[in-house]
């Protein structure tokens, strides 16, 4: 098959390689469309994966090809999508129903071959059926939607009324203030260092849109503040946003070493606000009903998603766009997918 093999950061070589093997209650599952997720990005391009050569790739969709011995409820051309995550049902946090937690998961895409290729092998645990009149880029989207709403229920919540607000306008972000106004918030600030991406931050429903760095959030305190964009600066402009009370959740991933300024610190302290860690998607029944809900969103349109997409390619054209994500620092792009 082919497929886009990691074998060093920044050396990503689209090739010819042997298809996964089918095992018993698995699915072959033929790629239909994969996204690009920010993680892919440090992992593809600096820090490499946990082994190498791999095959990134964890937030797609595709068609069932071939079905394993055991595997019940499944018949070929099925379209379904994939949580990417495999945890391990036997630690701690797994027997809590806390699968974002797993102490020994295994992953596609960092731990496992993925979906940078024209066919995955998938458990059953892992295949989720969607209807077939679905469009596969709105189903490989199910990952990005889903995070975003186990953050705002990690904040406890947002309520009718409220204000949110989500600083980092890249697709997780975009989903985030889609959800904020389907569950009633009045406003919602979305804050990016891109003119290009509080466009698309109005088109999903926010309702005040601030470039970052021109000090104008100061009159817009807000109850719910998702940070997705995980930097330094991002952080604590975020911490900063909440209202007294406020609550704050943090899903973007820093490379670099964080320092929280004191100002910042000094806010969160006075003003009582919680700060909260979100991790994933997941939740029990595995994978959760953070993913039933997002299916159920994107497959009624309640959930916007075409809007997001910036690039629709080939994956011929994965290391070239890799090269450009690493070497032209200000291209526009939000959304970026693939069709092995």
């Amino acid at each position: 098959m082919r497929a886009a093999v990691l074998h060093r950061p920044g050396d990503i070589r689209v090739e010819d390689v042997p298809a996964p093997r089918l095992h018993d209650n698995h699915a072959l599952v033929r790629v239909a469309s994969v996204g690009v997720c920010g993680s892919d990005l440090p992992r593809m391009l600096i820090k490499g994966a946990h082994r190498m050569p791999l095959i990134c790739g964890h937030e797609f969709s595709g068609h069932v090809a071939e079905v394993g011995e055991g595997l019940e409820g499944f018949t070929v051309g099925d379209l379904v999508v994939v949580p990417p995550m495999l945890p391990c049902h036997a630690c701690d946090q797994c027997l809590k129903g806390q699968f974002s937690r797993c102490r020994d998961y295994d992953y596609f895409g960092s731990r496992r071959d993925g979906a940078y290729a024209e066919y995955v092998s998938v458990p059953a645990s892992n295949l989720l059926k969607v209807p077939a009149g679905a469009d596969p880029r709105a189903v490989a989207m199910a990952d990005p939607a889903s995070i975003a709403l186990h953050a705002i229920w990690k904040a406890g919540g947002i309520a009718v009324g409220q204000r949110g607000g989500v600083i980092g306008c890249g697709p997780i972000g975009l989903f985030a203030i889609q959800w904020m106004r389907l569950m009633g918030v009045s406003e919602v600030v979305a804050v990016d260092v891109s003119e290009h991406k509080l466009a698309l931050a109005r088109e999903a429903g926010a309702t005040h849109t601030i470039l970052a760095g021109d000090g104008a959030t100061g009159d817009l305190p807000c109850d719910v503040i998702i940070e997705a964009a995980g930097n330094t600066a991002a952080i604590a402009a975020a911490v900063r946003l909440a209202a007294p009370g406020g609550h704050v959740v943090f899903i973007g991933i820093p490379v670099g070493e964080v320092a929280l300024p004191n100002t910042a610190f000094q806010h969160f302290l006075r003003q009582e606000v919680s700060l909260h860690g979100s991790w994933n998607s997941f939740g029990a029944p595995f994978p959760g009903p953070q993913w039933a809900a997002t299916l159920e969103a994107l497959g009624t349109g309640r959930l916007k998603w075409e809007f997001l997409i910036s690039h629709d390619l080939d994956l011929a054209e994965l290391p070239g766009m890799f090269a450009r994500f690493r070497d032209e620092p200000d291209m526009f792009y939000s959304k970026v997918m693939f069709r092995p």
